[in-house]
């Protein structure tokens, strides 16, 4: 065999129908719609509607909620871990975290942080830093002799509103600081000054008449 030899199976590669391309084709014309109708124009989507009746997904009923507050955890039994320090993957003398968990392969996604359930036993003394842990399992690691520290996971988008947010005040100081000082405004004139007021002189007195002669 050459490989100018090499071909697809018959029919692995089919190409797509060119519709609207003469009568011949059997697909010219209407091009496969049909005559007339809303479904023979472009630009429809009909999807779930069914002519005005309530339609299916509305019919159906709704169980359950969405919780806005919920947490995402990734959930780890003690039992995984067990079997990760028995293989190797797990350094049992270390702090286990969600990195470590991560790098191990378990502890997938977890916005919040790695929760740690009881499911299953664990006999190696080990040191956990999860997101939270349920009664069962701290009481199995206490009694293994090992710890467990619940700390506070950041989620992502908390930290990137926080960036956000910081870029923002940087930014706003670096405006500041570059922007031209204005000189100070000279302090207001005192109002002007009356005139000063010239002292009236008393008019000399008239000096007395003296006495006419007999």
């Amino acid at each position: 065999m050459k490989l100018n030899d090499i071909r697809d199976n018959p029919g692995a590669r089919k190409l797509r129908t060119r519709v609207g391309r003469g009568i011949g084709s059997g697909k010219g014309k209407t091009a496969g719609r049909g005559q007339k109708g809303q479904k023979s124009r472009s630009g429809v989507a009909i999807k779930g509607f069914e002519g005005g009746q309530m339609p299916l997904h509305m019919r159906l009923p709704k169980r359950g909620f969405n919780n806005p507050f919920g947490k995402d955890y990734a959930e780890v039994n003690l039992g995984q871990v067990q079997v990760l320090i028995d293989a190797g993957k797990l350094d049992a003398k270390k702090v286990i975290d969600q990195a470590a968990l991560q790098a191990a392969g378990v502890a997938r996604g977890g916005k919040h942080g790695v929760r740690l359930l009881g499911k299953g036993e664990l006999t190696a003394k080990a040191s956990f830093k999860v997101a939270g842990a349920s009664k069962g399992a701290l009481a199995a690691v206490e009694k293994a002799g090992g710890s467990v520290e619940v700390i506070y996971v950041k989620p992502a988008g908390e930290k990137a509103a926080e960036k956000k947010a910081a870029g923002a005040a940087a930014r706003k100081t670096t405006h500041a600081a570059r922007a031209p000082k204005k000189s100070a405004k000279p302090a207001p004139k005192a109002a002007e000054e009356a005139p000063e007021e010239k002292a009236e002189v008393p008019a000399p007195e008239a000096a007395p008449e003296a006495p006419e002669a007999e």
